[in-house]
């Protein structure tokens, strides 16, 4: 069955913790990431956010692109190379926020673009007990980053 990637689609990466009273329906989408079939990305921060848990926007859109027509196999290349080019492997989720269909030269190719989401129980993004026990030189590739 073709799974329809469209704007507002919601990524979460495979393992991710999350609350128990919290029941996500997700199909496999790629290699350690699924989508999720049943909430919206602010129905699903409500969700966390009655619970106490924080879901984190990442302000920076992070865009790829790949060759082919508007087709699901085009569109899964480019979230997979979205995917591949968030910054830190520290988010768990993914946003589509736009999918364009162009030609160069008469040559199709789909441009995906998406902000990185994380799912956490706690408020601070990166826990002062993490930053403490980091290498000066992990500290600086964090801030680098950002």
């Amino acid at each position: 069955m073709a799974q329809t990637i469209e704007v507002g689609t919601l990524f979460i990466k495979d393992g991710t913790h999350l609350p128990e009273s919290l029941l996500i329906e997700s199909d496999p989408y790629l290699k350690g990431w699924s989508r999720v079939k049943n909430l919206s990305c602010s129905a699903l921060d409500r969700k966390l956010t009655e619970v106490g848990w924080a879901f984190f926007f990442m302000a920076g859109e992070v865009t790829a692109m790949a060759f082919g027509s508007n087709s699901e196999k085009t569109i899964r290349r480019a979230v997979g190379n979205v995917i591949a080019n968030m910054k830190s492997g520290r988010f768990n989720c993914l946003e589509i926020s736009r999918i364009e269909a162009k030609s160069f030269l008469g040559l199709p190719y789909v441009t995906v673009g998406g902000h990185p989401r994380h799912v956490q129980e706690s408020v601070y993004l990166f826990q002062a007990k993490t930053i403490s026990e980091m290498t000066p030189a992990k500290l600086v590739a964090i801030s680098q980053a950002a």
